[in-house]
């Protein structure tokens, strides 16, 4: 598969994508941006927009396993890896594999579950593995994690440690479809008797593999390279920013890039694919001073500084 058959491909998914779900196309493409770079999503919004429907769409279209888990307070560790479980009839213990062995698995409302719950996902999406009982076990692979979380709601959640927050490739926020979308909603539930919309298989799990390799090949300019790596240097000495975009952030923006091109038709990165996915990959991961935060400063505001301060470097002919 090359650039252009890739790029068609992800065209077709969106589109398929976007006839269930109501959402912005440039939300759907950073969704699949992050898919395409091997990363994992983090969706932040109110409830009722979309998001649960959005991975599932997601996972149909590309022909992949799909798993969702309802974080809880109570949920435990091994309800998410899975656990040993003792056979009567053959008198040993078997791993009953838990809802983390699927190729793309949806961490509903993340921020409800307690921390040690919430880093039993760590391994899964660093490693694309999980240990239990000293045993590790591989996980499917295509392997990633759409995770959703709800920014207005925080009595009884556990704010995300900087670690897990680091493991998200993206976060990005749906929003409220426009008046259209809105009315078309509307309408679908018009009558009670109709299935809630599904979405065709478009690719399968050989193909999204081959699509992400396509992303390994784009070229990337030594210019732009180091336009990267100074936009995330610069977060650092932001000085309303206590700790800055991390080396992980910085790799992280430049595999999203290559994803964008890909996204766009293109086997080289341009600085608009790296303008496109810097605040998706790059807000999250910024964090600001206590005095900043008194003052109302935007984790957005930080990066746009740092964008107009790092100077974008002129493409060769």
């Amino acid at each position: 598969m090359d650039t252009r058959e890739a790029s068609e491909t992800v065209g077709t998914v969106l589109d398929a994508v976007g006839e269930a779900v109501i959402a912005d196309r440039n939300f759907l493409e950073t969704v699949l941006t992050g898919v395409l770079a091997r990363g994992h999503v983090l969706i932040e919004d109110v409830p009722g927009t979309g998001k649960t429907l959005t991975a599932r769409s997601l996972a149909s279209a590309l022909g992949l396993s799909f798993n969702r888990i309802q974080f809880t307070p109570d949920l435990l560790p091994g309800d998410i890896t899975g656990s040993h479980v003792y056979n009567e009839q053959d008198r040993e213990f078997e791993f009953n594999p838990g809802p983390v062995f699927a190729n793309v698995v949806l961490a509903d409302e993340i921020n409800r579950a307690p921390p040690k719950t919430q880093a039993a996902l760590l391994e899964a999406m660093g490693e694309k593995q999980v240990t239990v009982d000293d045993e590790t076990r591989d996980l499917p692979e295509p392997f990633f994690v759409v995770a959703t979380q709800n920014p207005i709601e925080q009595e009884g959640t556990f704010v995300l440690p900087e670690a897990q927050r680091d493991r998200f490739m993206v976060k990005t926020e749906m929003g409220y479809p426009d008046r259209e979308g809105e009315r078309e909603l509307l309408d679908r539930r018009a009558d009670r008797t109709t299935q809630a919309p599904t979405v065709d298989r478009v690719v399968d799990e050989r193909e999204v593999t081959a699509i992400q390799n396509v992303v390994e090949t784009v070229h990337v300019e030594d210019g732009l390279r180091d336009y990267v790596v100074d936009l995330g240097r610069a977060t650092r000495e932001d000085a309303r920013v206590d700790v800055g975009v991390s080396p992980r952030g910085i790799q992280r923006l430049f595999e999203a890039s290559r994803a964008r091109a890909v996204v766009d038709g293109r086997d080289y990165v341009a600085p608009d694919d790296v303008k496109a996915v810097v605040h998706p990959t790059f807000d999250h991961r910024v964090v600001l001073s206590s005095e900043a935060r008194v003052r109302g400063v935007e984790k957005e505001a930080v990066v746009d500084s740092v964008l107009g301060s790092v100077d974008v470097p002129a493409m060769p002919d």
